[in-house]
């Protein structure tokens, strides 16, 4: 369904190092980094798929996130989940909502993790268990 999803960031080298951390828990290599026509810096972060882009606002404006939103990660188990969300913490990022762990719903059962980024962006890794 999606082609790529992209964030911003005020800071693109405090972010590179965030999401290569991060990302990298994921399998995620080093971004391709690129800069748009109006001199902004992004990294582009592909993986099984998927990109996963960070960039400086290119309209000049400072970066903030979404009220509401949030990029979801997913995982190859709950161990996964809980060095996606320590890795985050350890570089930059902040926990937030429940601690990391077992969430039965109307959804079904998914070990969840929510972290913010250090500028804002709320993320989650996510693993749902084989029924």
């Amino acid at each position: 369904m999606f082609s790529h999803i992209m964030v911003g960031t005020n800071d693109i080298e405090r972010s590179k190092r965030f999401y290569d951390a991060v990302l990298g828990v994921l399998g995620a290599g080093a971004p391709l980094r690129n800069q748009a026509k109006t001199g902004h810096a992004r990294l582009f972060y592909r993986h099984d798929g998927s990109t996963f882009c960070v960039s400086e606002p290119i309209n000049g404006e400072p970066a903030c996130f979404a009220n509401g939103g949030t990029t979801g990660f997913k995982c190859g188990s709950p161990e996964q989940v809980r060095q996606f969300h320590d890795t985050a913490v350890a570089h930059g990022g902040t926990s937030i909502e429940d601690a990391p762990g077992l969430r039965e719903g109307s959804l079904g059962a998914m070990y969840l993790a929510y972290v913010r980024d250090p500028d804002g962006n709320k993320l989650c890794a996510l693993h749902r268990p084989k029924v």
